[in-house]
């Protein structure tokens, strides 16, 4: 899922156009100097222009026999590019992709398998909310390139005023308690609108249910299960500590924009959301905060949607040995550290969480990041969002109707969309 899908990341801007595609004829290198030139997709906002080039400089440098042609794609209407370079015979040898978007390309058998190179790669302590929907049918496909999550995002000085400690806030109960504390006065206790499925889906795996599940060989929707239900029961105990509508989500209107007036104590957003606050009310610079989603119990933060990107070699390059060397170098510790520091992203890696812990945002996330997860990983889950039949679901809930049958009737919908692309 690319980043775009969380709201409140700071846009960053990279200078490149694009181009079309070259270097996928199968041949192994260029006829002047012995050297490979790999064409690569990188994604627009994903990392700084001052990064980008600072890798660059230094991948050529480190492997002189291979040059780097970096090509940045936008988001809208990737997936459809993707899809058409992946059945031609010129497809780049590089992809950035979102990290819910591999299965779909995975199934058109267009990419490069790397499962024999997950160990090489120290697969072993990957983000699962990376490295999971990485995967197809038991073979490993995109490689975790970094990561963004959501954290709760508050307000300093009301908590210092209501006598909250946001350090000791580790359970949910605990949070519900210094909610109703902040929910006075004016004040939001927490500005969370209705259709925020995203973390209804954290709580939802906390309580150990799962959004859809496959059975069978078939998927189906699950938001019906005990467990589901209990994790929309949360959602609407806490939703219900603030004003926010029970009918759209945190982009209408932009949810930062609304904690800029003042008023609200607390949203849940990724850590760039605190940027959009004080550039739309610079008095609140040096009063904002963070701290992980809080947990069912203290052992561990909230489960979090984990949003970000993999990396994907097509099986059409004929230069993949080249675009191995240049995943390896891209999301080896090295790189991973100096991204994280440059980004404010979490590492790719969760032995690498002390790489942001200067940064207080980014190391909420990594603590969150560490449980976190991603949608169901199945190609057909970008029908289900394209509905959304989870959206309807929670507004009809917040709003009176009865739980069960709601969810019932948004399982019936998850079930068809899924079945509908298969």
């Amino acid at each position: 899922m690319n980043l775009r899908m969380l709201a409140g990341v700071s846009a960053l801007v990279i200078a490149g156009g694009l181009s079309a595609c070259s270097g996928g004829d199968g041949s192994s290198g260029d006829s002047a100097g012995g050297t490979t030139t790999i064409d690569v997709w990188l994604m627009r906002d994903s990392v700084s222009t001052q990064f980008q080039k600072e890798f660059v400089r230094g991948f050529e440098a480190a492997h002189p026999q291979i040059k780097v042609k970096v090509q940045v794609q936008e988001w809208d209407g990737i997936g459809e590019k993707v899809t058409a370079a992946l059945a031609s015979n010129d497809a780049p040898d590089v992809i950035e992709t979102g990290n819910t978007q591999v299965a779909q390309f995975a199934q058109s058998g267009g990419l490069l398998d790397l499962s024999d190179k997950v160990g090489e790669l120290g697969g072993s302590n990957w983000l699962k909310g990376l490295a999971e929907p990485g995967a197809y049918d038991g073979k490993q496909y995109g490689i975790p390139y970094y990561a963004a999550n959501r954290v709760v995002i508050y307000r300093t000085d009301l908590f210092k005023k209501a006598g909250v400690d946001a350090a000791a806030i580790k359970t949910r109960d605990q949070w519900i308690a210094a909610t109703k504390k902040l929910n006075s006065s004016g004040t939001q206790g927490i500005y969370l609108p209705g259709q925020m499925w995203y973390a209804l889906a954290g709580f939802i795996w906390d309580e150990g249910g799962d959004l859809a599940t496959k059975s069978g060989g078939t998927w189906k929707g699950t938001l019906d299960t005990p467990q589901a239900l209990r994790g929309m029961d949360f959602y609407k105990k806490l939703q219900a500590l603030g004003k926010g509508p029970k009918d759209s989500d945190e982009a209408q209107p932009p949810q930062a924009e609304v904690m800029a007036k003042g008023q609200v104590a607390q949203i849940i957003s990724s850590p760039g959301g605190a940027d959009v606050v004080t550039q739309n009310n610079p008095e609140l610079k040096d009063k904002l905060g963070f701290f992980p989603i809080p947990g069912k119990t203290a052992a561990h933060p909230g489960s979090v949607f984990i949003g970000g990107s993999d990396l994907v070699i097509p099986a059409a390059s004929g230069k993949q040995d080249a675009a191995f060397t240049f995943v390896k170098d891209l999301t080896g510790d090295t790189w991973q550290r100096k991204l994280a520091a440059a980004m404010s992203y979490v590492p790719n890696k969760t032995t690498l969480a002390g790489a942001v812990a200067d940064d207080p945002g980014a190391s909420a996330m990594a603590a969150g990041a560490a449980v976190g997860r991603a949608t169901p990983n199945t190609p057909g889950w970008a029908a289900v969002e394209a509905k959304n039949p989870i959206k309807d679901y929670m507004t009809a809930v917040l709003t009176g109707a009865d739980s069960r049958t709601e969810a019932a009737k948004a399982s019936s919908a998850i079930t068809a969309a899924m079945k509908g692309s298969s």
